[in-house]
């Protein structure tokens, strides 16, 4: 086996809506989500382990949980990887998932089950494009492609997926205008105010939130300090 560099995208989810709990206490949703162009890349070799390098938000360990280390052990491979991380952990771009739909790709797993037993993210991931995705994310529907751009900010922490998700519990399931998670994240995380407000100010536009955060995203281009342009993958 050979060198082969892996490119990961990351996913914007543009809306969402949680619309119930399971027994299990997985969240159900209903979301809209789409790729972007920014993306991580993984070196994969041969060999026995994980080197990862950048990154910011979250902190990244390259221990037996990376979503990476998982993947190859869902479909029996090891190999040599180094991650390049150009995707924010902790950002709400589903930046971990998206390292290990690459892994899947690269193994030539094209499996919903196998992906969605990683991460709720996964399987979208995995596919690309745009979908409508439901149930606890295992459910994806094409949708036709949209050539968008978007602005990014991302602050210089990240947020926790299963902390914003035990907020939303506890403040009686709050909807939004785009991301039913707005206020458990602001919760979780109050910084989350003022970088919000420095999007709308720069840009005039009211930002939202991706996903759980810690990112906040606008329609349009606004370059400037800080802000990440992006649009869709392909487009």
């Amino acid at each position: 086996m050979g060198e082969a560099r892996l490119v990961a995208p990351a996913k914007l989810t543009v809306s969402l809506r949680v619309t119930g709990v399971r027994h299990d206490g997985y969240h159900l949703v209903d979301a809209e989500m789409v790729t972007l162009d920014l993306a991580d890349e993984l070196v994969v070799g041969p060999g026995d382990g994980l080197q990862v390098e950048g990154g910011s938000g979250l902190a990244i360990t390259a221990g037996d949980d990376n979503l990476v280390r998982r993947a190859l052990r869902a479909v029996g491979r090891t190999a040599e990887v180094r991650l390049i991380k150009r995707i924010p952990a902790g950002g709400g771009l589903g930046g971990g998932s998206a390292d290990a739909a690459a892994i899947l790709r690269w193994a030539g797993c094209d499996d919903l089950a196998v992906a969605a037993s990683l991460g709720a993210d996964v399987p979208f991931c995995l596919r690309g494009g745009r979908a409508r995705v439901t149930g606890i994310g295992d459910e994806l529907t094409p949708l036709p492609a949209v050539d968008a751009v978007y602005t990014l900010l991302t602050p210089p922490f990240g947020v926790s997926t299963p902390a914003v998700y035990r907020a939303w519990d506890e403040l009686g399931g709050p909807t939004g205008a785009r991301n039913d998670l707005e206020a458990a994240a602001l919760v979780v995380e109050p910084r989350l105010a003022g970088w919000r407000e420095t999007l709308a100010e720069a840009t005039g536009r009211e930002p939202v939130l991706a996903g759980s955060g810690s990112t906040w995203f606008v329609e349009g281009a606004y370059p400037g300090d800080g802000r990440v342009v992006t649009r869709t993958a392909g487009s």
